[in-house]
């Protein structure tokens, strides 16, 4: 073996971290692993493309770090894992940052700018911060390849969306229509209804009651309920429910005649108030009612509009039961509006408000004011002709833009369609075949968005995007869609093109092959969602480049990313995928939840209620960071609130542990060598024969179950049950496996046992750093390259530089030991319950007690703990381990602990009967139900898991004390003597010997003399025990303790410290041999 690395005391991990990152950067680790894969299966994986105007915050992190340890373990397990990064350069989030800084208020400021100084000005910031993203994600840890990254502006990108397009026009998928769509007046475009459902607010609207006289009897007033009194000026009909119950009343305080929902009088009335009913009426007997306009704007269309409509959507639950219709402004308004032939829809829709959601000249009482401005002044106005009947206001959840957080309106919007609603059965089948983590979001929230998914508004009227390829003559009857650059050039006869953004080719034109002089293309560009969707084929240049590679890679093996993208990036992929392919655009999702602040709230700059996460990662460093987000609830979709005291909690509770188990492991060598000249060299197959330590058999058995669980889970992408069962076997590592050899593994039992146990020490410290790799890769690669030097000489050719170029390890089926697994778990069991009477009586571990009895019916049982008897006794600091299974010995009882909900479902109306029942349970009935399942209670049979039964121990009036399980039940006897109290004191001393060594940073090899010096012993307490318990202080610290006087007058003093041991003092120092 080299020479025997020297590991710090006090790591610094995140400074550990930096050295790794320089030592990958020296090996070029990333690529040189691709290299090291070639020729290997492929593993396809598709990186979700973020936009670079923003930093990266903790839900990129999350989303990341699921990416890089299942591509790490991936690329572990034998495949090739290409990852390149990805980059959103288009649509809202680039422009909105444009408009701000030039003051862009509305279309017709960026045509004076003019679009190509418009488009210079968003390329310019697209990638404002990507330099910072890049150092971001490369501190995490995260192996991603952003040399050879794709951006949506990039020509072949753009180019590949373009084919993506022509295909669903050739499949005629493809329509111009008008929609009323969720419409962001701020950044004037609207918003697909993903977009508009992703940020709701409580907000407080007026609530106005207004009057429609019918144009048959003017007394007579229809009343409508609206919360947008904006959209009343264009209102041209009234729609009702035609199997709902109307009345005619009389208002007993003016005399008025009104007609509403017969379940609504309390929109109008409290309990006090006087009105009369005249008549009763269906809903379908006030169809064709004519009324007279509530504004004059739109007078010209009487006889055709200003009537009753009958529809089935109106409900009864709010308002009048009578819904004013502004067909321009409304899903529902707009679909009955043309069914009952009030608008058609082609071009005789009234759109009074322009693209910033200010009224048109044509308003003339409210020109250019904003819409929701204008609530007020139109109440106003509307009470002065006495058209207002009841005024009040309304909180209630309204959507609101993601991009600005400004209230978005509903209004109709001329745009480019792709059909969906006629591929919800093939949507539906291709989600089926999919695997996703968890699967409740497979089945329930994404079924659902799929099952009911419309049609998809794909055109934005916007500037910096990737254009339409619609080339159409002025009446739209000759529509020409442009696939690719080459097919535009040869229909155009335009010159070569580096670019095709707008300000590039909204000049070119294509002559007409029906006589229809040119055609120009459509202004708008793509919803950057439809770029995203498009990334599997764009990212490739797809199909104008790498087809072979593409096809054998789709669909993707693996993608993931928030929840939030259910009604994103996962649905567009899915929409796309489906009518290209008829396939699934992946096989594997994970889904994670979003990462909120401490307080539950969404994480703001602005309340500065989150720390700063590249300040985290250089305080705890990036492993504990990983482990973090990795190991809480936002794995399987739900939300985390993220707390710095958690990333803290991990370094005490994880890291450190993990960490001196292998410091210790080292400094076990170098004693190994000081005191045997003993060079440690790995050995891979262990004989386990009979005599093996049973220790020794458990840790290295457990490991094999772990590594066989680990590939189990991770297949499944179940990384929520992957991550706690890694923590799990550090925690058997150092608080069970090396806290109970530590002796053997510092050679107490001489160097032959030490050499074997070290062997297996490091086998499990090795394995479960290829195991851990993948989630901490910084620590395992730190552990790997100490780990290296006490190997031999490798005969392979392969290149084993970093630990992330090993393969994944395989489990080694002579070290499987179910049996001993048992035990070893038994004997935990044991032991923590005895741990725990232990707390609860506030007894020291290190004062001795005398007994403890193990209560268990099952003779396996005894013999498997029996076993082990001596690790029982150190570990709880017992004399005497008792086994039996007579219980009534010791008086152990049973008692039956119902589960009243899963109970109540079975059982309803008869639990209460049950839970009666249940008291008057004999303990003979309870012990037969245990043996048999079988019990009968109030005449209601119950049988397998339906009760619970736990046996107790009552230890009141007694020095016994009992703690229990559903298996076993532990007694100990907590009677106390001199004997045992000074053998506790003699385990104090031993400990204060042993962390002042810690505390002087000593190790192992240090050859120390210990000195004492009593300075306050009431009654000769410490003294006695230093001389009676000499033998037992000697093989605790395997030296003696000399007294003061006995020092050399020029020893090297290295520790002095004053010490307080069960109400003594003494002044303990350590010298240099």
């Amino acid at each position: 073996m080299s020479t025997i690395p020297e590991v710090a005391g006090s790591p610094s991990f995140p400074s550990e971290e930096l050295k790794v990152l320089q030592f990958w950067k020296e090996i070029d680790a990333f690529q040189t692993s691709l290299k090291l894969a070639e020729g290997r299966p492929r593993f396809s994986f598709y990186d979700g493309p973020p936009f670079a105007t923003g930093l990266p915050h903790y839900g990129h992190l999350l989303a990341g770090t699921i990416k890089d340890v299942v591509t790490r373990y991936a690329a572990s397990t034998g495949h090739y894992v290409e990852r390149r990064f990805g980059w959103d350069t288009h649509g809202l989030p680039v422009e909105h940052e444009i408009d701000k800084k030039l003051g862009i208020k509305g279309p017709a400021d960026v045509m004076a700018l003019g679009i190509d100084k418009y488009n210079a000005e968003c390329r310019a910031i697209v990638m404002k911060y990507a330099a910072e993203w890049e150092a971001t994600v490369t501190r995490m840890g995260r192996w991603i390849d952003f040399k050879n990254d794709y951006k949506t502006l990039h020509l072949p990108f753009m180019e590949s969306v373009w084919w993506v397009f022509k295909q669903l026009v050739d499949k005629d998928q493809v329509y111009r229509g008008f929609k009323i769509m969720p419409y962001s007046t701020a950044v004037h475009t609207p918003l697909s209804n993903m977009e508009a459902t992703s940020n709701y607010k409580d907000v407080t609207d007026p609530a106005v009651v207004v009057s429609f006289p019918l144009v048959s009897d003017p007394k007579v007033s229809l009343l409508a309920w609206t919360t947008t009194p904006w959209t009343l000026p264009s209102n041209l009909g009234l729609t009702v429910n035609p199997a709902f119950d109307y009345v005619k009343i009389q208002d007993g305080e003016t005399g008025a005649i009104w007609i509403l929902l017969a379940s609504r009088m309390d929109i109008l009335y409290s309990k006090k108030q006087k009105y009369t009913v005249l008549e009763t009426m269906k809903g379908s007997d006030l169809k064709g009612l004519e009324y007279e306009p509530l504004f004059d704007y739109f007078a010209d269309r009487k006889g055709k509009a200003f009537k009753v409509m009958v529809d089935g959507y109106v409900t009864s639950d709010s308002g009048t039961g009578i819904v004013h219709c502004a067909p321009a402004f409304g899903e529902d308004d707009y679909r009955v509006a043309v069914d009952n032939g009030i608008v058609t829809g082609e071009g005789d829709l009234p759109m009074p408000v322009d693209a910033t959601g200010c009224f048109t000249p044509e308003i003339t009482a409210y020109a250019g004011v904003y819409v929701k401005e204008a609530d007020k002044q139109i109440q106003k106005d509307l009470k002065a002709t006495g058209r207002l009947i009841r005024q009040s206001q309304l909180t209630h959840s309204y959507p609101f833009c993601w991009r600005t957080d400004t209230p978005l309106i509903y209004r109709a919007v001329p745009g480019w369609f792709v059909r969906v609603s006629n591929i919800n059965d093939k949507l539906l089948r291709n989600n089926a075949i999919t695997h996703w983590v968890p699967e409740t979001i497979k089945e329930k929230k994404f079924h659902n968005w799929l099952e009911n998914a419309r049609d998809w508004n794909i055109s934005r009227n916007r500037y910096w995007g990737t254009p339409i390829p619609l080339w159409v003559s002025d009446d739209f009857e000759e529509v020409v869609a442009v696939g690719s650059v080459e097919e535009l050039r040869a229909l155009s006869g335009c010159e070569e093109l580096t670019d095709i953004h707008r300000d590039k080719i909204d000049h070119i034109t294509i002559p007409s092959k029906k006589g229809k002089g040119i055609l120009r293309r459509i202004p708008e560009v793509f919803d950057c969602w439809f770029e995203s969707g498009s990334m599997p084929y764009a990212q490739q240049h797809y199909p104008f480049e790498n087809k072979d590679k593409f096809e054998s890679t789709f669909p993707a093996d693996f993608i993931a990313e928030g929840i939030d993208q259910t009604r994103g990036w996962f649905y567009t992929l899915s929409v796309l995928s489906a009518h290209l392919f008829d396939k699934p655009p992946f096989k594997n999702v994970i889904v994670n939840g979003l990462i909120l602040a401490g307080d539950g709230r969404k994480m703001s700059k602005r309340h500065q209620n989150y720390p700063d996460p590249n300040v985290v990662i250089s305080t705890y460093g990036a492993d504990m960071l990983r482990l973090y987000v990795i190991g809480s609830p936002a794995v399987r979709a739900e939300n985390l609130r993220f707390r710095e005291e958690g990333v803290k909690e991990l370094v005490a509770k994880v890291m450190l542990p993990w960490y001196n188990s292998y410091r210790f492991f080292f400094a076990q060598l170098a004693l190994l060598k000081k005191e045997h000249n003993i060079d440690f060299v790995y050995s891979p197959n262990m004989d386990l024969h009979a005599d093996q330590n049973v220790m020794d058999k458990w840790i290295l058995a457990s490991t094999q179950t772990l590594i066989e669980f680990v590939k189990k889970e991770m297949a499944a992408y179940r990384l929520y049950t992957v991550t706690p069962r890694l923590l799990n076997t550090i925690d058997g590592l150092t608080n069970w496996y090396i806290r109970f050899n530590r002796k053997r593994l510092k050679g107490d039992n001489g160097p032959e046992d030490a050499v074997r146990a070290l062997n297996v020490l490091f086998e499990v410290l090795f394995t479960m750093s290829r195991l851990m790799a993948p989630f901490t890769p910084f620590i395992t690669e730190t552990m790997y390259q100490n780990f290296k030097t006490c190997m031999g000489p490798d005969a392979s050719k392969e290149d084993t530089r970093s630990v992330h170029f090993l393969p994944f390890p395989e489990a080694k089926q002579q070290y499987f030991n179910a049996d001993v697994e048992c035990a070893i778990s038994r004997m935990q069991m044991v032991i923590e319950l005895g741990r725990y009477v232990r707390d609860n009586k506030t007894l020291p571990l290190k004062t001795p007690l005398r007994e403890i009895v193990i209560v268990h019916p099952d003779p396996q049982f005894h013999a498997d703990v029996r076993a082990l008897e001596s690790y029982i006794v150190e570990e709880l600091n017992v004399r005497t381990v008792t086994f039996t299974s007579d219980e009534e010995k010791y008086g152990v009882k049973y008692k039956i602990l119902p589960d009243l909900k899963a109970l109540g479902a079975k059982l309803k109306k008869d639990l209460n009967k049950v839970k009666n029942g249940l008291a008057s349970v004999s303990q003979e009935e309870i012990k037969r139900y245990v043996a048999t399942n079988e019990l009968v209670v109030a005449g209601i049979a119950l049988g397998e898991g339906d009760l619970q039964v736990s046996r107790y121990f009552e230890d009141a009036g007694t020095s016994y004390a009992a703690h229990g399980n559903n298996e076993v039940l532990v007694i100990m006897d907590t009677t106390m003597d001199q004997s045992l109290l000074n053998e506790g004191v003699a385990r104090e001393i031993i400990n204060r010997f042993q962390r002042s060594r810690k505390e002087a940073k000593l190790v192992p090899t240090d050859d120390i003399l210990y000195y004492y010096k009593i300075t306050a012993d009431p009654n000769d307490e410490l003294a006695k025990v230093l001389v009676d318990q000499k033998d037992f202080l000697l093989k605790g610290l395997k030296q003696d303790i000399l007294k003061a006087s006995e020092r050399k007058a020029d020893a090297a003093v290295i520790f002095e410290a004053e010490q307080e041991v069960g109400g003594s003092k003494f002044v303990l120092t350590l010298v240099k041999a």
